[in-house]
């Protein structure tokens, strides 16, 4: 689970390079963007992919090893199966990014995947948060921490991004 997490962190700041790279002049992009593909590429079928299937594995097995009368009473298990499905589809839809960049189609700016790329944070703090305190708080209590999670980091990424034009702007 940790390597996939640390895979789908660093593939989505390498999406953020690469539209970054689009900027460049022909011939530089050319070659930042051939990288940075590759790079994508190696990181999702190598890392992300082989964790992404050990994880559901793992998961899976832990169900089967404790028995469906256990799965049936802990309620918050459940939920962390919705959590980790729908990081499943972020997962996937990731490859077809790779896939969108390869073939030199901009699907989001620099920023619209600065903050994709805190999409698995949220995912991160539900998940161990549910794990850590199972039954004992509410789901509630979960879910409004993570929105305000979520709308701390945009407020951050909105307020890196003011400060990085105000010092691309003083350097012109």
């Amino acid at each position: 689970m940790v390597a996939w997490f640390a895979g789908l962190f660093y593939l989505v700041r390498l999406f953020v390079y690469h539209t970054e790279a689009y900027d460049r002049a022909e011939t530089e992009r050319k070659i930042l963007c051939r990288q940075y593909h590759i790079m994508e590429d190696r990181l999702h079928r190598i890392i992300c992919q082989p964790a992404f299937i050990l994880t559901w594995v793992f998961g899976l097995a832990m169900i089967v090893y404790n028995g469906m009368e256990w799965f049936s009473e802990n309620y918050w298990l459940h939920l962390k199966i919705f959590l980790v499905l729908m990081l499943s589809v972020y997962h996937l839809y990731n490859k077809k990014i790779i896939e969108q960049l390869k073939n030199q189609k901009v699907v989001m700016s620099s920023f619209q995947f600065r903050l994709y790329n805190e999409v698995p944070t949220l995912f991160l703090l539900s998940i161990v948060l549910l794990a850590v305190f199972k039954n004992l708080i509410k789901f509630g209590y979960i879910f409004g921490s993570v929105l305000l999670m979520g709308l701390v980091l945009f407020l951050f990424a909105k307020y890196y991004k003011t400060i990085r034009s105000k010092s691309t702007n003083h350097r012109n």
